[in-house]
């Protein structure tokens, strides 16, 4: 499994991200590496299907993209149990990642 977790400089989010991303993996007796990329131009964002920082990608597609949203350098909300938050939860990374 390729795992990607995309961000820009200066959202605070994405290092949000990076540990529920681990827990879930953890979680599923997964020891899989996640590539960090750094985003840093409209140009990239677009390029990489970059709708927000942080963007997790598995195998290439973005689970949790509703596809109604473009391309951009921003902090990305996601929609949780717990209402609006700069990350998915452990259990939405679960479920993308079983």
């Amino acid at each position: 499994m390729d795992i990607r977790l995309l961000y820009f400089e200066g959202c605070p989010h994405w290092e949000l991200a990076e540990h529920p991303v681990r827990a879930a993996l953890t979680g599923l007796g997964q020891e899989e590496a996640i590539t960090k990329v750094l985003v840093q131009t409209p140009e990239d964002a677009l390029r990489l299907g970059f709708i927000g920082s942080p963007t997790v990608l598995v195998d290439g597609r973005d689970p949790f993209a509703r596809g109604d949203e473009q391309p951009a350098l921003a902090c990305r909300v996601f929609f949780t149990a717990n209402g609006p938050d700069g990350a998915p939860t452990v259990d939405q990374l679960t479920e993308v990642l079983s």
